[in-house]
């Protein structure tokens, strides 16, 4: 009984954690591109980022606990990092990918925007954006191979 109910908390937190992360990156950011004014993309983007921040934050912290909890209970944790454990490999490599970009964004947008981009609105949305992307298409995989590796599927 406690392994569907773990399961439904962890699959309902990366639907609302991914499907934030989706929507940011394929309607937010295109809105923001088209925007004229530089000072109106950094405050639409800024009201977005802080609302959304606190839902993914949440978001990652029960689909992290629901997922050690699944591992531990399912005795799957000693297939972490083996061919057999890859559906959960992944997953635990792009949780821990989210953990560092939302808990450390402040020093990876430093490092990210350093130079003449943390000047140009313009290049900054760029590279927010192309961002965005790659974490998409990592989070898409993680639960393609997710769900691949849930029902049966083996190298």
């Amino acid at each position: 009984m406690l392994i569907p109910l773990l399961l439904a908390v962890h699959v309902l937190g990366v639907v609302l954690w991914i499907g934030g992360v989706a929507f940011v990156t394929m309607i937010i950011f295109p809105m923001i591109i088209r925007m004229e004014s530089s000072i109106e993309k950094v405050i639409f983007f800024q009201g977005v980022e802080h609302r959304f921040a606190k839902i993914a934050k949440f978001c990652v912290f029960i689909v992290g606990l629901t997922g050690a909890l699944l591992l531990y209970l399912t005795d799957e944790i000693s297939l972490l990092f083996k061919i057999a454990g890859i559906g959960p490999t992944i997953m635990l490599l792009v949780w821990t990918l989210y953990v560092l970009s939302l808990f450390f964004e402040a020093k990876l947008f430093k490092v990210i925007f350093r130079g003449d981009a943390g000047q140009d609105t313009a290049k900054v949305f760029f590279k927010l954006g192309v961002f965005h992307w790659v974490v998409l298409g990592l989070s898409m995989s993680a639960v393609a191979v997710g769900v691949w590796a849930a029902h049966g599927g083996g190298f």
